[in-house]
This record gives structure tokens, sequence and C-alpha cells, in this order.
């Protein structure tokens, strides 16, 4: 999947209104997304200032590259760990925090494996307001870390272990800064563990919610609007395209320069797969918070 295809797509369904085009982004209804949008948009928050997200806990063997020909190829997948494993993840942080203005991707391709692609990622981000970001993944670490971070004035928060902690300042930090007479004072914070009910058939609602859309659209909103899809799917583009020819990329990115250069790896590319049975495995393992 890549910017262009997506741009395309988009104006099909644009082109035909009366169609209900929606995308399956089931992590937006998941409680512990649901609580962290509502803290974000909260007085309590403040302003962004640094989001982290370390998911390395993708972790992948050879003989799964090995279980399919598509499999982390230029040809069939346009992309590794960012487009395949964290797609949802990239859509998380644009749905929480919006789109970055600026992104520099560092990407390894087949630094722990026999392919063509990335699977071990490290990247920086800024936003329009200053804030910061970075976003590091990887298949090739065990055991592999999920935690994601996000900093406020107000307080931070932080999701490890499905636990989901916030500490909050009495005093937003930088009118703290301005006032506080003392050099090396800091506002006062109290911590909480915030709880939230586990996520319960999240594909299920969004199945749930795209046939009521059909059913009756005026009184059933999308939940995951198809054009949204935009939005991770450039991430996961921009991310790798930045670290492939080495430089900051602003955002929106340019698609068919990205197309251009998708199509160039292609058409070059000399791997050579060897391709074993897949064997019959639990798909749950894939899946990831």
């Amino acid at each position: 999947a890549h910017k262009a295809d997506a741009e395309r797509l988009i104006a099909v369904a644009q082109a035909h209104p009366k169609q209900v085009f929606a995308g399956m982004f089931q992590m937006r209804v998941e409680p512990r997304y649901l609580k962290i949008k509502q803290l974000l948009a909260s007085a309590d928050f403040g302003q962004l200032v640094r989001v982290n997200w370390i998911i390395t806990d993708w972790f992948r063997t050879e003989a799964y590259y090995a279980s399919g020909g598509w499999r982390a190829t230029w040809k069939g997948e346009g992309g590794g760990v960012l487009l395949n494993q964290c797609l949802h993840q990239l859509d998380m942080l644009q749905w929480l925090c919006g789109m970055p203005k600026t992104v520099r991707g560092f990407c390894q391709l087949g630094r722990y494996h026999n392919i063509e692609v990335e699977d071990n990622i490290s990247t920086y981000m800024e936003w329009a307001n200053g804030a910061t970001g970075v976003f590091i993944s990887s298949t090739g670490e065990a055991p592999g870390t999920n935690r994601l971070e996000l900093c406020g004035t107000r307080g931070k928060l932080v999701v490890e272990n499905d636990k989901m902690r916030f500490a909050r300042n009495e005093s937003d930090m930088i009118e703290f800064s301005r006032t506080s007479k003392s050099g090396f004072a800091k506002p006062e914070a109290w911590n909480c563990e915030i709880p939230f009910e586990p996520a319960t058939n999240p594909h299920g609602i969004l199945i749930q919610n795209f046939v009521d859309a059909i059913l009756d659209p005026d009184k059933s909103a999308l939940i995951a609007p198809g054009a949204e899809g935009m939005g991770s799917v450039e991430l996961a583009n921009v991310l790798l395209y930045s670290s492939l020819i080495g430089q900051s990329i602003e955002l929106p990115m340019d698609s068919k320069a990205w197309e251009r250069k998708l199509n160039e790896l292609i058409a070059h590319s000399r791997h050579e797969k060897k391709v074993v049975q897949s064997t019959a495995e639990d798909f749950t393992k894939s899946f990831n918070k």
C-alpha cells in the first residue's frame, strides 16, 4: 500500500458518495485509547510537548518471512515493519496527536532477517506546535518493549504492560518555569493509575458500525472513515522514504515521488527468497496493543 494508491482509492469513493467507505481501524474503539484521547483533549494534560512510542515486541523469525513469497518484499508489500506490523499504531499516533509536520526516518533493511525491506526503525517527528516525538520499532528484538509515553505541559502519561499511569503537575510546567524564583524548583505532581476495560471484540464493533452506516447513514456516523486511512499509510511511506533518501521530509509528502521510488526498488530488486510451507499457527499472536 502506498499513498498514491490511497489517493486513487479515495477519489473513487468520492466519485460515489452514496457508497459507504470505511477502514478497519479497530484500535480507535479500544477503551485504553479512548481514555488517552479524552485525556489529551482535557485541561489536565495541557499542550502536547513530546511523544515516545517504543514498540519492539513484534519479534518474527526467518520462518515467518519465508512463509510467503509476498512477505517483506518491495513488490509484495512495499515495505516491512512500518507497513505490516505498525500500521495500526501509526493510525493511533496521528489519531491521538495529529499528523506531524516534519519527519526523519532511520530504517535498516534486512538488519535481522534475510529480507529486502525494513525490519528495524528509529524515527523522529516534529509537530506544528513545536512538539517532538520518536517512534521506534523492530521485528528482530527480543523480548522487546511496548511503551507509549505522552508528555504535556500539565503532566505525563505512560502506557505499558496493560497499565496506564498519569503524573499530573499541579501547575503548567511552562508557567511554573517562568514564574518560579528558584532555579531548581519543579512543579509538584501527583501520580495516579487510570483504569480501563480490556478491548472486547473491537473488530466486531467496527463491522457493526459499517453495517449501521449502510442501513441508516443519517443516524450512524462512521467511526473510521476510509479516507482517514491516508494518515497511517502516509506515515509508513514517508518514514521509509526519508530514510532511503537520507533527508527530513515535510508533510504532506509527494505521493508520486514515493511511487516512483518504490517502482524503482521493485525494478532493481535482486533479492531471492526461499519460500517454505507455512504451518497452521495461532494468528492472534500477530496482534499487538
